[in-house]
């Protein structure tokens, strides 16, 4: 509240006229999950409430069969495992009624006996207790067997037959409890070992080993779940709790592969394998110590927010931003705001001082007031000292992250160099200074000692010998590692798994328009008879948006993980996923998200805490009516949603991952008209967020013509101040002579020749399938399944209210760029339905092509010797040009 006054205050002394600054910085932490009591709370429905009451029903029932007390803490060890081995056993009977009732009896003491305790923490000691009962006693394996009977009749047809329309939370109600008991073990077992409990060390691992170990049934729980979504959305299961699956998708994929620390430790030991050094720079780390910058205002927000004449002028003149030199002071405590309020844009005073408040961008984690509470992104010891030592802050010029450049920088730096002075090039080498003036040779120098080779280099350049040479070649051996596992299990069905994560995705969008065709994917939300009151429907519309936001949270974290994941055990697999994940429209699809008050979307609060388990059946429990409805918002200490956030940034990552160093796919954005949407999102005061909103905004600025750099100062600034330097990387001034539209086609024949390559060696069987699956029919339906994502109301199509319409290199270049995406199969923004359908075969040269038939004509049959006397034996084949 301080720290909100005092900006106040200060933009009333300024006569700043920027709307976009509503507060300090988002308190925000990006993490794997969220808090464990709210990823167990998340699980459920608001709809759901009623069925808890159920559970401790069946528990009752059960005991009095058993002719036991109906309390399980005054159950004795032996006596608590003898009822569970009681329990598992009657999940084996043929009766369905007996069977769920056993199922709903494990579904209570995995969620704590609620009903026998008084809070919430006594609730949670009970669940972790019970669990590690439960997993001992093979409860896990039991309901997997269920959940595959489940799955079996309810894609029989004649189940389909009657649940095809109205589907509603009844539906689902047994497969809702199996699912239920499988995620609390999952997420109680990941709690549990990312505290490092020791009572669950080695039931944590064994619970990992198998989750990455095939069922009996030869398929992975996790490629068992993608086969539900995909069943989903194909109309042939549409009862099934997408909310539940996905999240239980998450957490597995989670679990099995590892959160962000063993990506960090993955990185590092395959970097060390092929030679290279470690990574010392993290970027969660570093991010930590930055602080968000003032997003630009839009015309839109000036003239709203317009001041006396005598400053209209001042704010129409500059692009509003983004670490004004005076909130800077103010923030940092340095020198007095107004002296350098009155120096308006920095033309007044120090150039030195102001330059330096500038361009420190986030607190210097080597200072000593920053290293008290965050971590070294570089890994060097602390130099914290208790408080009475501290040396006072110094405000330092250094940018955030060490300059890399490419080995192919390198050489294109040299060829120049040498055409220049010498006037000729040496092709392949790479270290020759012969007859260059002493300038190129420091530049040389420090050249090198900023090259990165990143791992991706090293396996593409493997892939390369292999082809080159494969007989003299030697290919290392297949470590199953559990992403080399998931890729082989997920690698003939990948296309289509993609797509129905892209279909939840889109369906859970908050932009996105209901349709009739579309999946419904609020069938396990749904109560059969609608609310009458208002007090009802209002609870209703909150759940109904609650369940959308964590549909979202949990499918952007699936495939950033998997991602993420593929991309360090070797870079085609990624690659591989990365290209079906764009043929999907993905990139317009995130786009489309953005398309949105970004600002509300981070600040609504979908939640009634009331009503959380398990706040909503301990204790006595109020009326639902008048003042003690409250929401989320107006109870919670946090001026965000959390959910909301972590999907924000995890839409981000994959939108960056999918076009970085990908010219083709940064035109796309530029035709998606994405630097307006992207724009906007700078408004949320987040450091990491409004990080990856740059770094998307660099790679196309190249694009958008002169008029929008001129327009668009500032937010050039903050590029450079918080995103990587690329050495020799003119990305604020288009003269790339690599990023030829011409050559926009062929990068990405390349590309997906070199994966399939990749997969029919390494892969053969698992490939043909793939080949085998990618019929012509079926992907015209995935193509209009996947444009039904971009819709007519494209995230292109509303235009930018400054007039960025007229950009992307000028009228005629943004045609020519225009056109050249017709030539590619892209009209009107989104792919058509023709690039989609015939992509994996004579486009892409998928390897299912070469299986087909191919009957010749009569007229070459007649005329075959002919053919083969003038195009065979009279045909000269220079060898060595070949």
């Amino acid at each position: 509240m301080m720290l909100t006054s005092i900006n106040n205050s200060f933009e009333q002394d300024t006569h700043d006229a920027d709307a976009n600054c509503d507060g300090p910085d988002l308190d925000f932490v990006y993490s794997d999950v969220d808090g464990y009591q709210n990823e167990i709370a998340e699980l459920y429905s608001y709809t759901e409430f009623s069925e808890f009451q159920m559970n401790v029903k069946a528990f009752e029932d059960q005991m009095e069969l058993y002719d036991l007390p109906p309390n399980w803490q005054k159950q004795d060890s032996a006596s608590q495992r003898g009822i569970v081995m009681k329990l598992v056993d009657q999940l084996e009977v043929s009766d369905r009624s007996f069977r769920m009732q056993a199922a709903r009896c494990i579904l209570y003491l995995a969620q704590g006996c609620w009903a026998e305790v008084q809070s919430d923490e006594e609730q949670h000691q009970i669940t972790r207790d019970n669990v590690l009962v439960l997993y001992q006693l093979g409860v896990f394996a039991s309901f997997i067997d269920l959940l595959n009977m489940e799955i079996e009749s309810a894609c029989s047809p004649d189940i389909v037959a009657v649940k095809i329309t109205n589907v509603t939370l009844v539906d689902s109600t047994d497969i809702r409890v199996i699912l239920s008991v499988l995620y609390i073990i999952t997420e109680t077992i990941r709690d549990e070992r990312e505290r490092g409990s020791e009572d669950y060390r080695e039931l944590a691992d064994s619970f990992v080993q198998e989750i990455n170990s095939p069922l009996p049934d030869g398929e992975l729980l996790a490629v068992k779940l993608l086969g539900m979504i995909t069943r989903f959305c194909s109309g042939a299961a549409p009862q099934f709790p997408m909310k539940k699956v996905v999240l239980l998708l998450w957490k597995v994929s989670l679990l099995g592969l590892g959160g962000m620390d063993v990506l960090k430790n993955l990185k590092n030991e395959y970097r060390l394998k092929v030679g290279l050094e470690p990574i010392t720079e993290d970027t969660l780390e570093v991010t930590k110590c930055m602080r968000a910058s003032s997003p630009p205002a839009t015309a839109t927000d000036i003239l709203e927010n317009q001041y006396p004449k005598r400053n209209f002028k001042r704010s129409l003149m500059k692009q509003r931003f983004l670490d004004e030199p005076e909130q800077i002071d103010m923030e940092m405590g340095g020198n007095d705001g107004q002296t350098n309020a009155n120096n308006g844009s920095g033309n007044g005073g120090n150039g030195e001082e102001e330059l330096s408040q500038y361009y420190r961008p986030y607190d210097d984690p080597s200072s000593s007031a920053s290293t008290t509470s965050t971590a070294n992104p570089n890994n060097q010891p602390s130099l914290t000292q208790p408080p009475a030592a501290v040396p006072p802050v110094q405000i330092t010029a250094r940018l955030p992250w060490t300059p890399k450049v490419r080995q192919k920088d390198i050489d294109q730096f040299l060829d120049i160099s040498r055409n220049k002075f010498i006037g000729y090039s040496l092709i392949g080498d790479h270290e020759s200074l012969a007859g260059l003036p002493q300038p190129i040779h420091e530049g040389f120098k420090t050249l090198q000692r900023h090259m990165y080779m990143s791992l991706a280099d090293v396996q593409i350049k493997k892939e390369e010998d292999i082809a080159r040479n494969p007989i003299s070649t030697h290919e290392d051996e297949i470590k199953l590692t559990p992403a080399e596992v998931l890729y082989q299990a997920i690698l003939p069905n990948l296309p289509q798994y993609m797509i129905a994560l892209l279909k939840v995705l889109l369906a859970a969008s908050p932009t996105s328009k209901s349709k009739t065709e579309s999946i419904n994917i609020m069938a396990d939300v749904l109560p059969r008879k609608m609310p009458l009151t208002a007090t009802q429907s209002t609870k209703l519309t909150v759940d109904i948006g609650r369940h959308k936001e964590i549909i979202v949270k949990a499918v952007s974290a699936i495939i950033l993980l998997y991602l993420k994941h593929f991309k360090i055990n070797h870079v085609y697999q990624f690659e591989f996923m990365s290209q079906h994940l764009v043929f999907a429209n993905c990139i317009p699809l995130v786009l489309k998200f953005f398309n949105q008050t970004i600002t509300e979307y981070v600040n609504t609060k979908n939640s009634i805490p009331l009503l959380d388990f398990p706040s909503c059946v301990i204790g006595e429990q109020p009326d639902l009516s008048g003042d003690s409805f409250v929401y989320g918002g107006e109870m919670s200490d946090k001026s965000y949603s959390w959910r909301n956030v972590f999907s924000c940034i995890n839409l981000l990552r994959i939108l960056n991952k999918l076009i970085k160093w990908k010219h083709s796919r940064v035109m796309m954005l530029v035709v998606f008209k994405s630097a307006p949407i992207l724009k906007k999102t700078l408004k949320v005061r987040h450091a990491m967020m409004q990080l990856y909103v740059l770094k998307l905004l660099k790679m196309q600025t190249k694009y958008l013509g002169r008029q929008w750099r001129k327009s668009n100062m500032k937010t050039m600034s903050a590029i450079y101040a918080k995103v990587r330097h690329r050495l020799n990387d003119d990305w604020a001034f288009g003269n790339d002579l690599e990023s030829r539209p011409w050559d926009f086609q062929a990068e990405e024949c390349t590309l997906r020749a070199c994966v399939d390559r990749f997969n029919l060696r390494r892969y053969p069987e698992a490939t043909q399938k793939c080949g085998n699956n990618g019929t012509a029919a079926q992907n015209a339906e995935n193509a209009q399944q996947s444009n039904m994502m971009a819709g007519n109301n494209g995230c292109g199509n509303n235009g930018d209210a400054n007039g960025y319409g007229n950009n992307g290199g000028g009228a005629n270049g943004g045609h020519n760029q225009q056109q050249q995406l017709n030539d590619y199969g892209v009209e009107g923004g989104f792919p058509s339905d023709e690039i989609l359908t015939h992509s994996d075969f004579a486009f892409f040269g998928h390897s299912g092509w070469w299986d087909r038939k191919v009957e010749l004509t009569d007229y070459f049959k007649a005329n075959y010797a002919v053919w083969l006397e003038e195009e065979v034996y009279n045909s000269q084949t220079d060898w060595d040009a070949l």
